[in-house]
Protein backbone atom coordinates (compact mmCIF):
# COMPACT_ATOMS: atom_id res chain seq x y z
CA UNK A 1 0.00 0.00 0.00
CA UNK A 2 1.23 3.43 -1.48
CA UNK A 3 2.27 5.61 1.38
CA UNK A 4 4.04 8.68 2.61
CA UNK A 5 6.74 9.66 5.39
CA UNK A 6 7.45 13.17 6.17
CA UNK A 7 10.77 13.64 8.11
CA UNK A 8 10.38 16.64 10.83
CA UNK A 9 12.98 18.24 8.36
CA UNK A 10 10.58 17.67 5.54
CA UNK A 11 12.07 15.38 3.28
CA UNK A 12 9.24 12.80 1.58
CA UNK A 13 9.65 9.08 1.91
CA UNK A 14 7.79 7.14 -0.25
CA UNK A 15 6.81 4.03 1.32
CA UNK A 16 5.22 0.45 0.37
CA UNK A 17 3.16 -0.55 3.53
CA UNK A 18 2.08 -3.73 3.98
CA UNK A 19 -1.31 -4.81 3.67
CA UNK A 20 -1.95 -7.48 5.98
CA UNK A 21 0.14 -5.41 8.82
CA UNK A 22 0.09 -1.66 7.89
CA UNK A 23 -0.57 -0.38 11.79
CA UNK A 24 2.80 -2.22 12.69
CA UNK A 25 5.04 -0.84 10.29
CA UNK A 26 3.28 2.70 10.73
CA UNK A 27 4.38 2.82 14.02
CA UNK A 28 8.19 1.81 13.05
CA UNK A 29 8.01 4.69 10.62
CA UNK A 30 6.63 7.57 12.95
CA UNK A 31 9.17 5.97 15.84
CA UNK A 32 6.64 4.76 18.36
CA UNK A 33 6.36 1.77 20.31
CA UNK A 34 3.21 1.39 21.16
CA UNK A 35 1.29 5.03 20.44
CA UNK A 36 0.04 6.49 17.08
CA UNK A 37 -2.51 9.42 16.84
CA UNK A 38 -4.47 9.22 13.62
CA UNK A 39 -5.41 12.68 12.54
CA UNK A 40 -8.06 13.25 9.79
CA UNK A 41 -7.65 16.33 8.23
CA UNK A 42 -8.33 15.45 4.44
CA UNK A 43 -11.35 13.51 3.74
CA UNK A 44 -9.29 10.79 1.81
CA UNK A 45 -6.45 11.11 4.13
CA UNK A 46 -4.94 9.90 7.63
CA UNK A 47 -1.81 11.59 9.34
CA UNK A 48 -0.87 9.11 11.54
CA UNK A 49 1.14 11.00 14.18
CA UNK A 50 3.74 9.77 17.00
CA UNK A 51 1.25 9.22 19.91
CA UNK A 52 3.64 11.05 22.44
CA UNK A 53 5.77 13.16 20.31
CA UNK A 54 4.81 16.55 21.84
CA UNK A 55 5.43 15.19 25.54
CA UNK A 56 9.14 13.74 24.27
CA UNK A 57 10.01 16.79 23.06
CA UNK A 58 10.73 15.35 19.40
CA UNK A 59 11.24 18.55 16.76
CA UNK A 60 7.89 20.11 15.24
CA UNK A 61 6.87 18.40 11.88
CA UNK A 62 6.22 22.04 10.10
CA UNK A 63 5.74 20.22 6.69
CA UNK A 64 2.67 17.79 7.93
CA UNK A 65 1.87 20.68 10.43
CA UNK A 66 1.50 23.17 7.10
CA UNK A 67 -0.36 20.19 4.68
CA UNK A 68 -2.51 19.89 7.68
CA UNK A 69 -3.55 23.12 8.49
CA UNK A 70 -3.93 23.74 4.26
CA UNK A 71 -5.98 20.55 4.63
CA UNK A 72 -8.28 21.82 6.91
CA UNK A 73 -8.57 25.36 6.14
CA UNK A 74 -7.41 26.63 9.73
CA UNK A 75 -4.04 27.48 11.62
CA UNK A 76 -3.64 23.55 13.70
CA UNK A 77 -1.90 22.76 16.64
CA UNK A 78 1.85 22.10 16.49
CA UNK A 79 2.82 18.20 15.25
CA UNK A 80 6.02 16.66 16.16
CA UNK A 81 8.08 13.64 14.98
CA UNK A 82 7.50 12.07 11.79
CA UNK A 83 4.44 11.82 10.44
CA UNK A 84 3.43 8.65 7.79
CA UNK A 85 0.19 10.20 5.15
CA UNK A 86 -1.80 7.18 4.12
CA UNK A 87 -5.28 7.09 2.13
CA UNK A 88 -8.38 6.65 3.70
CA UNK A 89 -11.89 5.10 2.79
CA UNK A 90 -14.98 6.34 3.33
CA UNK A 91 -15.41 3.84 5.74
CA UNK A 92 -12.23 5.42 7.53
CA UNK A 93 -9.90 2.29 6.99
CA UNK A 94 -6.36 3.17 5.58
CA UNK A 95 -5.06 2.20 2.15
CA UNK A 96 -3.46 3.68 -0.70
CA UNK A 97 -2.79 7.28 -0.94
CA UNK A 98 -4.11 8.97 -4.12
CA UNK A 99 -1.99 10.92 -6.84
CA UNK A 100 -3.01 13.80 -6.38
CA UNK A 101 -2.87 13.74 -2.01
CA UNK A 102 0.71 12.60 -2.94
CA UNK A 103 1.23 15.49 -5.12
CA UNK A 104 0.15 17.96 -2.01
CA UNK A 105 2.36 16.26 0.08
CA UNK A 106 5.77 16.60 -1.76
CA UNK A 107 4.15 20.02 -2.75
CA UNK A 108 3.99 21.50 0.72
CA UNK A 109 7.28 19.58 1.68
CA UNK A 110 9.67 21.25 -0.97
CA UNK A 111 7.64 24.76 -0.44
CA UNK A 112 8.22 24.14 3.33
CA UNK A 113 11.86 23.67 2.60
CA UNK A 114 12.66 26.44 0.23
CA UNK A 115 10.81 28.78 2.85
CA UNK A 116 12.85 27.48 5.79
CA UNK A 117 16.05 28.24 3.38
CA UNK A 118 14.79 31.35 2.45
CA UNK A 119 14.13 32.81 5.73
CA UNK A 120 18.00 32.04 7.34
CA UNK A 121 19.01 35.18 5.04
CA UNK A 122 15.64 36.88 5.08
CA UNK A 123 14.00 36.33 8.45
CA UNK A 124 10.31 36.80 8.87
CA UNK A 125 9.52 40.38 11.28
CA UNK A 126 7.58 37.41 13.68
CA UNK A 127 6.28 34.24 14.63
CA UNK A 128 2.52 35.53 13.02
CA UNK A 129 4.34 36.51 10.27
CA UNK A 130 6.07 33.13 9.27
CA UNK A 131 3.16 31.23 10.10
CA UNK A 132 1.13 33.18 7.77
CA UNK A 133 3.23 32.77 5.30
CA UNK A 134 3.86 28.99 5.49
CA UNK A 135 0.39 28.66 5.84
CA UNK A 136 -0.64 31.15 2.53
CA UNK A 137 1.92 28.90 0.78
CA UNK A 138 0.82 25.57 1.56
CA UNK A 139 -2.90 26.67 0.49
CA UNK A 140 -1.44 27.64 -3.12
CA UNK A 141 0.62 24.08 -3.44
CA UNK A 142 -3.24 22.42 -2.67
CA UNK A 143 -4.99 25.09 -4.64
CA UNK A 144 -3.39 24.53 -7.86
CA UNK A 145 -2.66 21.04 -7.44
CA UNK A 146 1.14 21.11 -7.62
Amino acid sequence: MHALRIATDAPVTDLNLPLTDAHSAILEHVGSPDAVDQGVYHRRAVLHIHGNGRTLGLPQNLAAWALASAWRGMTLYPLAGPVVVTGRTAAGDVTALDDDLVQHVQAVAQTVRDTLSEWRARPPASNEAAIGELLAYAARDIASGR
